[in-house]
């Protein structure tokens, strides 16, 4: 559980995984039927030196920062956040009301999504905090053999997703839905750290290897990834560039090195936290 007692599956996090999966920080993934294992929330808690991406799949999430910005992400929707410098947020899983619910066509009580944290390279832990916030109707959508692949940041088969200005990585997201023997192909650029989640079902990778449900795939060097679906399959294909930088990490901050840290709490205790006041929306 983690937030004010939200029940989650964290797929990767912490220091000693970060080097594997660099630039990627970690990854939660929240689902339920049950109000009470989500409605407590993630209230007010700062953020530094990251980028935050939720995606939400179903339910709502009510968010809002320490500036007074505001909103609510539904189903499909993606809100892409740098830190930076530092912000205060919090982010609050909500059931649907009823006309929600005659809009989305999904039970009430359901909430699922993913959260990522991506490292910023050092000469951007102190930048001017962002935010991306992108709709499901914004996020394009590419037919493959027997499924498609949505588009949130990179670019699959020459269309670009929604999500591509101030990024420090060249990350690339993209939702992968695979019916029976539905296949997946993607060449990565070279260096770069992949990784694929398997939301949903299970899938054959590289012709060699099945992987189920709440198993993450780190990948090596290579050139290409090929996914197979055994039956019908979710998954969330990541890749970036990867930093190698050193990484000092205490709770939401994320900084390079041990004294970087202790200045971050030290603004914390001194209320000098949020460095700009005028995050940039793109």
């Amino acid at each position: 559980r983690d937030g004010a007692g939200v029940k989650l599956y964290r797929v990767f996090g912490g220091v000693p995984t970060a080097y594997l999966t660099d630039p990627f920080l970690l990854l939660d993934f929240f689902g339920s039927t049950d109000p009470e294992d989500y409605i407590m929330g993630f209230p007010w808690h700062p953020h530094r030196g990251i980028e935050t991406v939720t995606y939400l799949m179903e339910g709502k999430v009510e968010h809002e920062d320490s500036e007074g910005n505001k909103g609510v992400i539904y189903p499909g929707d993606v809100q892409w956040m740098t830190a930076g410098s530092g912000i205060f947020h919090q982010e609050m899983p909500k059931p649907l009301d009823d006309k929600e619910v005659a809009r989305y066509f999904q039970n009430p009580n359901n909430n699922k999504g993913l959260q990522l944290w991506i490292n910023l390279p050092a000469n951007r832990k102190m930048t001017t905090p962002a935010y991306r916030g992108v709709t499901a109707k914004q996020i394009p959508k590419v037919e493959i053999d027997q499924g498609e692949v949505k588009v949130v940041a990179g670019e699959f088969r020459g269309v670009q997703g929604p999500v591509n200005a101030g990024l420090s990585v060249d990350p690339s997201y993209f939702d992968v839905v695979l019916k029976e023997e539905g296949e997946f192909v993607h060449r990565v650029k070279e260096k770069y750290t992949v990784l694929v989640y398997v939301v949903e079902g299970k899938a054959k990778f590289d012709d060699r290897t099945v992987v189920g449900h709440g198993n993450l795939v780190i990948y090596g060097e290579g050139d290409e990834v090929r996914i197979k679906s055994l039956g019908n399959s979710r998954l969330i294909f990541l890749s970036g560039r990867p930093l190698g930088e050193p990484i000092a990490w205490y709770g939401p901050i994320v900084m390079n090195t041990d004294d970087q840290i202790r200045e971050a709490l030290l603004d914390l205790r001194r209320g000098t936290f949020v460095k700009d006041k005028n995050p940039i929306f793109y």
